[in-house]
């Protein structure tokens, strides 16, 4: 017949105890991993600590020996008993909404779905599986199921660099009742993402526009020459319009005060030439000196393409990237997106004599032609005014230099200094005096010119299309 072991028996054995102890904890925990993919949570281990204090205890009280048996007994209960808790897979559905295109640098707004069908309470932490390339806020999102229900998720996105993104999974940890387990689990979610330049200072240049207060973006009116003979349409006067345009006759007959609108020459074109080349990699404000350059180009063309203007667009690095022909129609902006927005700046030197042959055959009609690159060494700079400076009077060139900030930085004026931020102040006022006589050169050859910081591209850049169409340049 079987007994009880007595104390002395036990303690005879108490040096193998906490292998034995490990031993029968251990394999189940591995056996469930394996099992349903279960994992102990940091809070599990912190509980086990409790046995191996007990343990601690029984070597100064022997005595105890059966309680502490009772205490971990009833622990590892408890903890199995948690096992149970944990929601399993097919208990959940998710789903992704979100809009496909977004804009560099811009938040976008990405919702998930998750569905509940258990009955009883559930924790579950849901995290987006989106690129190395993207910004999430907040990383990762928790909440508490009370049984069937639902709870949807919003996510703030932030694109830090263009192009089409494809979207494959989202992940789901469920945490059991008491905290101890969890498991992850994938769901397959497939998307695609697709990050083009600032889009939304369209829309802001739009309603700005309407209101007339453009002047918050840094534009301002230009006069236009001519506009006297080129009657357009009759509208409402508003407070920024002259006195002179009023029309009397159609004032009296409406009883309100209108004004005579004017037309300029349309059907004009603009060429975009956009070097990708390793000159327009530096960044700044965490974007890419081309990405500054895209932005402005598409605020420009929008401009243009509502003053019936025709724009067309050309990215080159070692070789042609794209190509979109001048046109003067609403849709010319999306051809523009789509032929650019997967194209980046690469660590090649620039072949402009191939760029500009290239534009020479394939639009040989009169053209407003903007070059967009930066000037750092006598190899671009030589090439640049080569053939900028041939277009001169088959078409109206437009060199538009961007700043490199690290050349602008003003040197801190302190008593002692470093000899090496002396060299370097220098150094770099040694190529701004080179910059400005390859501009002053280009000048002189008939090229316009503009200089400026990527971020404050596009005000400046608008403005000067719009001289040119007052004084009919072009």
């Amino acid at each position: 017949m079987w007994t009880l072991p007595s104390i002395d028996e036990l303690l005879g054995s108490s040096a193998a105890f906490p292998l034995v102890f490990a031993a029968v904890l251990t394999i189940p925990l591995l056996v469930f991993a394996w099992w349903r993919r279960v994992f102990p949570t940091a809070q599990m281990y912190f509980i086990l600590l409790l046995p191996m204090a007990l343990s601690c205890v029984h070597l100064i009280w022997p005595q105890l020996l059966y309680m502490i048996l009772l205490l971990d007994g009833v622990l590892l209960l408890l903890i199995a008993g948690d096992f149970c808790t944990v929601i399993g897979r097919r208990q959940l559905s998710v789903k992704r909404t979100m809009v496909r295109v977004a804009s560099l640098a811009k938040p976008h707004q990405v919702q998930t779905e998750v569905e509940y069908r258990g009955t009883w309470p559930a924790k579950v932490v849901v995290t987006e599986d989106f690129p190395a390339q993207f910004r999430l806020e907040p990383p990762m999102q928790s909440h508490y199921f009370a049984g069937r229900s639902r709870a949807t998720f919003h996510w703030e996105v932030h694109p830090q660099q263009r192009g089409e993104y494809p979207l494959e999974n989202l992940y789901v940890s469920a945490i059991s009742l008491l905290g101890f387990w969890v498991a992850h689990y994938r769901y397959n979610c497939p998307g695609v993402i697709q990050v083009y330049p600032d889009l939304q200072q369209l829309t802001q240049y739009a309603i700005l526009a309407k209101t007339n207060r453009l002047s918050l973006l840094g534009f301002r009116r230009s006069r236009r020459a001519g506009q006297e003979n080129d009657f357009e349409r009759l509208r409402d006067f508003t407070r920024d319009d002259q006195f002179k345009f009023i029309d009397w006759r159609a004032t009296a007959r409406r009883n309100k005060l209108t004004v005579r609108d004017f037309q300029v020459t349309q059907s004009q074109r603009l060429l975009f030439l956009l070097d990708c080349g390793r000159m327009m990699t530096n960044q700044s404000l965490g974007l890419t000196m081309l990405d500054h350059a895209l932005n402005s180009m598409l605020m420009l063309s929008y401009v243009a393409l509502s003053r019936g203007d025709s724009v067309g667009l050309l990215c080159f690095s070692n070789k042609v990237e794209c190509y979109v022909p001048p046109r003067g129609e609403s849709s010319q902006i999306n051809r523009m997106l789509h032929a650019s927005y997967n194209v980046f700046p690469r660590m090649v030197e620039t072949r402009f004599d191939e760029a500009f042959e290239f534009m020479e055959t394939k639009n040989p009609r009169r053209s407003l032609v903007i070059l967009m690159t930066n000037l750092i060494d006598e190899v671009n700079a030589n090439q640049v005014t080569k053939y900028i400076g041939n277009l001169h009077g088959k078409h109206l060139p437009l060199a538009v230099f961007l700043r490199d900030h690290h050349l602008y930085a003003p040197i801190p004026d302190q008593p002692q200094q470093e000899p090496s931020d002396l060299y370097s102040a220098a150094a770099a006022a040694d190529i701004l005096t080179w910059r400005h006589q390859v501009m002053t050169g280009l000048t002189h050859r008939g090229a316009l010119v503009m200089d400026a910081f990527p971020e404050n591209l596009s005000a400046p850049l608008v403005n000067q299309y719009l001289e040119i169409k007052a004084r009919q340049m072009l």
